[in-house]
């Protein structure tokens, strides 16, 4: 294989071929574009058949430090001499180069990127990527990630944002459970065996854990490798609930996640002690514990940084106190997990509501905390969307911040989306009414286009609203209108879908379940996505209804508030506006809300397609999120990492 100087070499090739100002010394020394960059193809070309292609540039990184005894990490193999770096090859020595003089554009090379691999070496004319400033190596550690699992929105920003970040020109990887589920295991097909080991001193025994290893996207994807991680069901939990070693689990990806970037040489070289570790929700809470507790005072670690992203508040990881050994940690760190529930959460008078709080240690232990959307940033230190963490992470305001997630246009865009019939933009907008049609059609509606077509995408569940909606829906159904749902949960509102359904033939569709396929066919075919959460950090279905020119009618809570721009036809600049977004969440507030819509689709044609067209145009995609999340990085490294 190429090291990585080789590519180095053949970029310092390509940039002595332009572009510059055209040098004159007398009258021999003259620009020699066309054919300079020729021969530097094949001078690339040349040193990649000697050594084979270098699997991508990677800047050397620090080995790590000798692992304090009692570390995870098993005694690290002899080091092997680094390869000798070519030296930078000067202008000068490509003079003997017999080239021809021909005439190009200036600009022609700066435009210009020397792509040289097995399949492919040759110069492409594109544009350079947007990149950052300053660039780190980033863990991020998480429960789930798009698309090897993935349960909900998690899944979904740990699919893409490292994606994104890694495209700015950061080092990323991504540490996971390795999930199986007994049958197959396609999602991890191309992950090979990384051959390293550790054994995790916990829960009264050695547990050894194993890394797979796949680099996709510019990104390291490292899989955790653990018994406990191979089961039939979901990822949390089975038709009988959560598994009662949830705790276990995550405690094992805890620990692999802070030896990863110590042990694994991932592209020739490991990540070393300067990481920013990303930390997501409760199942990656005990890193940042871990390393203020077992790293740091050893040495290990001191230039690291973590961040905790807090998706959804509801889940903290409480387990009982009791288990607090079987972590693994020192005694004196139990305030940091320390957990006592109100005397009303308590079961039965004897008991003193005492227990660990995996998320409460990141909140105290990491040095910044993102939620993913700023007016949730402001809930969870409020009574009513702290759930108990409320005093605490007000504490911690100053290193608070929030983001609001983005979408993939990959998958994400009407242009070129695979699942539906016809494909549209905002420039044209023919091929959505095109898609109505096509899901009335697969619905079994009746084929009505001037008919609204309200959507509602997502669990069944309290957090929802969904049992608003069966509230209304009577009153709803006596509208000239077309509802089509699409989810699963409460077993006593999929009843509910299926007998509103039998009831409602020409107006209502239930489908019970979740289909990826069936998820797009509804955003792109309605005309409205009714999202009347109760709380919602950040919601990515208003996002992505209107990346498709469907008006959200939302509650405006957490993420939904912030995204979705409430219709104003008397704005300062003519109409302005997304969609509709109301306040406090009643059941008179949401069919009045609903009932404007309607009447706004119908009697104001050149309105609607006014809200259609702007929820096109905004721009949610990643790498406007990582640009707000390198700046977090950056605060992060200015202050001391945290230290008892």
């Amino acid at each position: 294989m190429a090291t990585p100087a080789v590519g180095a070499a053949c970029l310092l090739l390509a940039r002595a071929a332009g572009p510059g100002p055209r040098r004159r010394s007398g009258g021999g020394d003259q620009a020699r574009p066309r054919r300079l960059q020729r021969a530097v193809r094949w001078r690339c070309v040349a040193e990649l058949s000697r050594e084979g292609p270098a699997p991508r540039p990677m800047p050397p990184a620090q080995l790590a430090p000798p692992l304090v005894p009692g570390f995870l990490a098993p005694p690290r193999e002899p080091e092997r001499e680094p390869a000798s770096t070519p030296p930078p090859v000067p202008d000068d020595s490509l003079g003997d180069l017999d080239l021809e003089l021909e005439e190009i554009p200036e600009d022609y090379i700066n435009d210009t990127v020397v792509v040289a691999s097995e399949q492919d070496s040759a110069i492409m004319i594109g544009k350079e990527q947007a990149r950052a400033e300053v660039t780190h190596s980033i863990v991020f550690v998480t429960g789930e990630a798009s698309p090897y699992a993935k349960s909900g929105g998690l899944g979904d920003v740990c699919g893409s944002l490292p994606v994104a970040l890694a495209a700015r020109g950061h080092r990323v990887m991504v540490v996971m459970p390795r999930y199986l589920n007994g049958t197959s295991d396609k999602n991890y097909a191309n992950a090979f065996y990384t051959e390293k080991h550790i054994r995790i001193p916990c829960f009264g025994g050695s547990h050894e854990v194993t890394f797979f290893h796949e680099y996709r996207d510019s990104v390291d994807w490292v899989f955790v490798d653990h018994p406990s991680y191979h089961r039939p069901g979901n990822l949390y939990g089975d038709k009988f609930g959560a598994y009662g070693d949830n705790q276990f689990r995550y405690t094992l990806l805890c620990y692999a996640a802070c030896e990863a970037p110590l042990v694994l040489e991932l592209g020739g070289y490991i990540y070393g002690q300067k990481c920013m570790f990303v930390v997501n929700d409760w199942h990656a809470s005990l890193v940042p514990v871990l390393l203020a507790s077992k790293y740091r005072p050893y040495g290990v670690y001191k230039d690291a940084r973590s961040i905790l992203v807090i998706h959804n508040l509801a889940h903290q990881g409480v387990e009982p106190a009791s288990t607090y050994p079987d972590l693994g940690l020192p005694p004196e760190w139990y305030g940091a997990l320390e957990w006592v529930f109100p005397e009303w959460a308590r079961r039965h008078a004897l008991d003193k509501g005492e227990a660990v709080n995996f998320l409460k240690g990141a909140v105290v232990t990491a040095d910044r905390i993102v939620t993913v959307s700023k007016g949730y940033s402001w809930e969870v230190t409020t009574a009513e969307g702290g759930q108990g963490l409320d005093e605490l992470l007000g504490s911690r305001k100053s290193v608070l911040n929030g983001i609001v997630n983005g979408i993939d246009i990959n998958d994400w865009n009407p242009a070129t989306d695979k699942h539906i019939p016809c494909h549209y933009s905002a420039d044209d907008l023919s091929g959505k009414a095109k898609c109505k049609a096509e899901l009335q059609k697969e619905l079994g509606l009746p084929m009505r286009p001037d008919v609204p077509l309200i959507g509602f995408i997502g669990r069944l569940d309290y957090q929802k609203g969904i049992d608003l909606i069966k509230l209304i829906m009577p009153d709803l159904m006596r509208e000239d209108i077309q509802f089509a749902m699409l989810g699963s949960g409460d077993p006593e509102l999929e009843d509910w879908m299926q007998s509103t359904e039998s009831n409602f033939k020409d107006k209502f569709r239930g489908w019970v379940g979740f289909s990826v396929p069936v998820s797009h066919r509804i955003t792109a075919g309605c005309d409205i996505l009714l999202m009347p959460s109760r709380f919602e950090p950040c919601g990515l279905n208003q996002l992505y209804a209107m990346q498709y020119g469907t008006v959200p009618v939302v509650h405006a809570t957490g993420g939904l508030r912030d995204t979705v721009e409430n219709f104003n036809p008397f704005g300062d600049n003519g109409e302005q506006g997304t969609g509709w977004a109301f306040a406090p969440l009643t059941t008179e507030n949401m069919l009045w809300t609903l009932r404007t819509a309607i009447s706004t689709y119908r009697e104001h044609k050149s309105s609607w397609e006014g809200l259609m067209k702007r929820g096109m145009s905004k721009d949610f995609t990643w790498d406007h999120a990582a640009e707000q999340y390198e700046q977090i990085f950056q605060w992060a490294f200015i202050d001391q990492p945290y230290v008892r």
